[in-house]
């Protein structure tokens, strides 16, 4: 497997790297204080075209393969998780389930001005009863002529204040359970829906997250994403891409902890030494390094996969695992490395001990995804080819 990165691979990374440093890194701060980033900042990010860096060229995309995907997602999260989760839920969830399950005409009007960065896509899954139990939601979604009318609420929604187009997930038939579910297109404008911010936040303070809101929402029936019942099937394989992008900025997370705390280890001096010359501090750069490399090997193994179009479910569930949980650990060795100071807003790594906390959560909590990886092992899960081919690099 070769993992060597093209020349528009390195560029790609030079460029967000660029970006990051300029446009992220000076404001993150103030932004995660204050609750929200300026929104100017989607078009300088459309401008560089990475709103659509894996989506084709026909549908406005750059073309890039998934492996360009998670370059982008490491180096956005190494500025802040804000940013990195817009991508993960953008073109992960949003505009890549799109290019896989849509219909032409809902790639022409939806995917293409999402992969220009003229519209901003979010996913509707989670509800307030109904999160790693999928079946327990709770939106319904009840076919009226030419509409299905929607019905219901979403919670913890990534973009919920900013996104035009949202691919919401809503019971047609509750007495099929999982096999009942149907993926919808729904636009902010569409009469009935609403949204509301959560404040308070512990961590992802600069990204907007909140609830979505159905009141007799009446949606076209050209709205549905695949066909009725496939939604279960549909929300599975969009996480399998939104589990791919919150590993890759895992490994961009573990980037910074290792930045930050190398550079606080050269400045500070304890005991008449640099920390960095005390072992148990160099244990924990080396724990980091580690968990860097390991989950790096990770996702790209899953990348190679999505580009082949072969199911990677246990692969991109492995990467998330460990990716976000090396993340975590990093973060709170970061903090311990740098002590009082890192218990302050005066660096960054107790931000980055804060944002670590929610991938190990969402997308599929460590414990869901540790009895997914032992049912691989034990025989009593196997991932069955879906009816709808996977995408395939380079894509048509």
């Amino acid at each position: 497997m070769n993992f060597e990165w093209t020349d528009e691979q390195k560029m790609l990374r030079k460029t967000v790297r660029q970006f990051v440093d300029d446009e992220i890194m000076p404001h993150i701060q103030k932004w995660d204080t204050d609750g929200g980033f300026d929104p100017a900042l989607w078009k300088k990010i459309a401008d560089l075209g990475l709103m659509g860096v894996c989506v084709p060229e026909k549908y406005g995309g750059s073309g890039m393969d998934y492996n360009s995907l998670a370059i982008l997602c490491e180096e956005m999260e190494r500025g802040d998780t804000a940013f990195r989760t817009a991508v993960s839920v953008h073109i992960g969830l949003n505009s890549m389930t799109l290019m896989q399950w849509g219909t032409e005409a809902q790639k022409q009007k939806y995917l293409v001005p999402q992969a220009k960065g003229e519209k901003i896509g979010a996913f509707g899954l989670t509800e307030p009863g109904a999160g790693s139990d999928v079946a327990a939601m709770s939106t319904t979604a009840v076919r009226d002529g030419d509409d299905y009318v929607l019905n219901g609420q979403k919670t913890w929604i990534s973009l919920c204040d900013v996104a035009d187009h949202f691919l919401v997930f809503a019971y047609t038939d509750k007495s099929k359970k999982h096999h009942g579910i149907s993926a919808f297109i729904v636009e902010r404008t569409m009469p009935g829906f609403s949204s509301k911010a959560i404040k308070g936040k512990y961590g992802i303070r600069a990204g907007n997250t909140g609830e979505l809101f159905f009141d007799d929402v009446r949606v076209p029936v050209e709205n549905l994403v695949g066909k009725e019942g496939e939604g279960f099937k549909i929300a599975m394989s969009a996480l399998d891409n939104g589990r791919f992008t919150v590993a890759a900025g895992a490994v961009g997370l573990i980037g910074a902890c290792i930045e930050e705390s190398v550079k606080y280890c050269r400045d500070r001096e304890t005991f008449g030494k640099e920390i960095g010359k005390h072992q148990l501090v160099q244990q924990m750069i080396a724990n980091m390094e580690a968990g860097y490399q390991m989950s790096r090997l990770l996702v790209y193994q899953a990348g190679e996969l999505k580009n082949k179009g072969v199911r990677n479910t246990r692969e991109v569930s492995l990467a998330k695992w460990q990716a976000c949980n090396f993340a975590n650990q990093a973060a709170d060795d970061a903090v311990q490395i740098h002590g009082a100071y890192g218990y302050s807003d005066e660096y960054p790594v107790g931000r980055f001990l804060r944002n670590s906390k929610a991938p190990v959560i969402y997308e599929g909590t460590r414990e869901i995804h540790t009895i997914m990886q032992a049912e691989y092992v034990l025989g009593y899960r196997t991932d069955k080819p879906l009816n709808q081919q996977l995408p395939k690099w380079p894509f048509e």
